[in-house]
């Protein structure tokens, strides 16, 4: 295969690793759903790529990106849906490692950013089979900039919190202290918040979290089919029901809301 002098430094790895005997195993972010967004180093390690385990978030553009030889797996899960659990997952990845060069373990946003990425590499390395992270978009921060909601603004926010809405099932008690992260920072970004919001909106308002304070969901973002519902504490529970507003969504909670009106209409070209 020739390839061209300004991608060498991109395939160099994927030729490397090709003429090894052992097989290395590539986490690779695949961003929210824009193929714009995927990293260059992503693109690679998927066109040439032996074997391709996939989420149910990856989205088809980029799926498309799959050299076209490489055996793809659906590995995703849904909330009360799952293709393989994540033992299972990381045995998988172990299996392939070890009968292939190049396994790529395609997950949608960032690998690292509620992604279980640090699971399966921890899996990874306890039986010695060589593994390496490629960092994505997390959804987290590109679905409220698609919806033109600046997550930091010096006269909005100077801090931004991070948090899950979706606890491990098993837990004798939850781990988010939701009081905490009600004055951790000015905004709040919740992932997989829609089915407990509810009980999220209860924790924050009982915590002194203003009932006017702002809220916007992100649903699909950075897609085609991306759609945005605004409220506040106080109403937005109430919306979604009315709506019917579903996950895959992000919660952005905070001022910065505010301009989702201004600046909404300085979306990407293509959506």
């Amino acid at each position: 295969m020739t390839i061209p002098l300004l991608l060498s430094t991109f395939y160099l790895p994927c030729l490397q690793q090709s003429m090894k005997q052992t097989g290395k195993v590539y986490l690779v972010g695949a961003g929210p759903g824009d193929p714009g967004l995927m990293t260059l180093k992503g693109k690679t390690l998927l066109e040439c790529a032996d074997v391709v385990v996939y989420d149910a978030l990856v989205s088809p553009q980029i799926l498309a990106m799959i050299n076209p030889q490489a055996e793809q797996i659906n590995a995703g899960k849904r909330k009360g849906m799952h293709s393989l659990y994540q033992e299972d997952i990381t045995q998988l990845l172990i299996e392939k490692a070890r009968e292939t060069a190049i396994v790529v373990r395609l997950k949608g946003g960032d690998p690292f950013i509620f992604g279980r990425g640090g699971e399966e590499m921890e899996g990874l390395v306890a039986v010695g089979i060589p593994v390496e992270v490629v960092p994505g978009i997390t959804s987290g921060i590109a679905a409220p900039a698609y919806a033109g909601i600046p997550l930091t603004h010096r006269a909005y926010s100077s801090s931004v919190t991070f948090v899950t809405g979706h606890e491990g099932a098993g837990k004798y008690r939850p781990a988010v202290n939701w009081p905490a992260i009600a004055h951790g920072s000015e905004t709040i970004v919740i992932y997989m918040g829609i089915h407990n919001l509810p009980y999220i909106v209860e924790q924050l308002t009982t915590a002194g979290l203003s009932a006017q304070t702002p809220v916007a969901l992100v649903r699909w973002g950075t897609r085609p089919e991306q759609e945005e519902l605004s409220g506040t504490l106080e109403t937005i529970v109430q919306r979604v029901e009315e709506t019917g507003f579903e996950a895959p969504a992000i919660v952005v909670i905070g001022a910065v809301v505010n301009l989702h009106d201004l600046l909404s209409g300085c979306r990407p070209t293509g959506l």
